[in-house]
């Protein structure tokens, strides 16, 4: 009996994960309003049913895709910043994935479109200031390992700098996917703006 429950959590663990991949790319090809339940529920191989199963409905499937996304995206940035490298070798890492991880147009117009779904809906604004408040604590740790690691600190508070970089993503990803001639190293000279050499108390 228990190597049945077992066997059902994890087909369905499956179903959900196929899900939510099926629907990231048809949420990235054509858009929230161009998705509907029933095509991914198609294109997955499973009945609407399923889908119904797993999410309580289209806004909770597009969260899911995006938490997804997110996901990788914040992965691939903590794996440059925490690399055995000098800040100077990260910072470059980073405006290098910027070029093509911030911008990219079918992730931005997603992003656009799925916001735009908050004003009418206290769930989905609900969840995104959620989710923004755990990216800038998220991001404020990275900052804070970072310059500590490298002898530096911040010239504002380490809140402000996290909020003030995803405000600037947010921003830079919006123009690049708009013009792709949008030079993206600005990110990298306002984030080493904000950071100085540490103080030495004692000097005081």
């Amino acid at each position: 009996m228990s190597q049945t429950r077992v066997s059902r959590a994890e087909r369905q663990q499956q179903t959900r994960e196929r899900l939510i991949e099926v629907a990231t790319e048809m949420f990235l090809d054509v858009g929230y309003s161009g998705t509907s339940l029933d095509k991914v529920a198609v294109e997955a191989g499973f009945s609407k049913g399923a889908v119904y199963s797993n999410f309580a409905g289209k806004e909770e499937l597009c969260m899911a895709a995006l938490d997804t996304i997110h996901a990788e995206k914040i992965r691939l940035v903590h794996q440059m910043f925490t690399e055995d490298t000098s800040i100077e070798t990260r910072l470059k890492s980073f405006v290098e994935w910027s070029r093509s991880g911030l911008g990219e147009p079918r992730w931005t117009a997603l992003e656009v479109e799925f916001a735009a779904v908050a004003r009418h809906n206290p769930w989905v604004a609900s969840e995104l200031v959620k989710r923004h408040r755990e990216v800038r604590r998220l991001i404020a740790q990275l900052i804070s390992a970072t310059v500590e690691d490298a002898g530096l600190e911040t010239t504002v508070p380490v809140e402000h700098v996290a909020t003030a970089l995803l405000a600037l993503g947010a921003g830079l990803g919006g123009l690049r996917a708009l013009d792709p001639k949008v030079d993206m190293d600005v990110f990298g000279d306002v984030l080493a703006g904000l950071v100085r050499p540490r103080r030495d108390p004692a000097a005081q």
